[in-house]
């Protein structure tokens, strides 16, 4: 496995993937990144996270393609596919996400939680009842999810620095 550092907006993005997965994605936001990052350039899934992480932040291109290491379930796979349904500049409420996916509330802040793909997997875009902006597990919380619907939603702000 590769573990790979990526300079955003949000501050370093930690990427690790193998020859064959993307496995995880964290916004470290505040928090230093660990030692053993991988000095090679990326290859593979790590590579093409990268180019598309960075045409995200670049260009504001919100259509990711990568090959995420698959969830542990199947449910847990319709409620990834559930929140990758949710569109860019949009939002929807954990109820009623939880409604078009056939789940409960409490199950969408749990695979929001666990996301293990912030970003390409749009947490970010499930918010509280009545529009509050709710919870966010990435980065430096609340003031991450907050730039992330700001950058999709504006682009005369892409490219801003949080």
């Amino acid at each position: 496995m590769t573990t790979t550092l990526l300079p955003s907006p949000l501050g370093p993005i930690l990427i690790e993937a193998d020859a064959r997965w993307l496995r995880a994605i964290h916004i470290l936001g505040d928090r230093t990144a660990p030692d053993d990052i991988d000095d090679a350039p990326a290859e593979g899934p790590a590579a093409e996270a990268i180019r598309q992480l960075q045409a995200y932040f670049d260009d504001g291109a919100t259509a990711f393609d990568l090959p995420l290491l698959p969830a542990a379930t199947p449910r847990g796979a319709a409620l990834r596919d559930a929140i990758v349904a949710i569109p860019a500049g949009d939002t929807l409420s954990y109820g009623a996400l939880a409604r078009i996916a056939g789940s409960a509330p409490r199950a969408i802040g749990q695979a929001c939680a666990r996301n293990p793909f912030p970003i390409v997997v749009p947490c970010h875009r499930v918010v509280g009842s009545g529009g509050t902006i709710g919870h966010y597990s990435g980065g430096r919380g609340i003031i991450t999810k907050t730039w992330l619907l700001d950058h999709e939603r504006r682009p005369e702000r892409r490219g801003g620095l949080l």
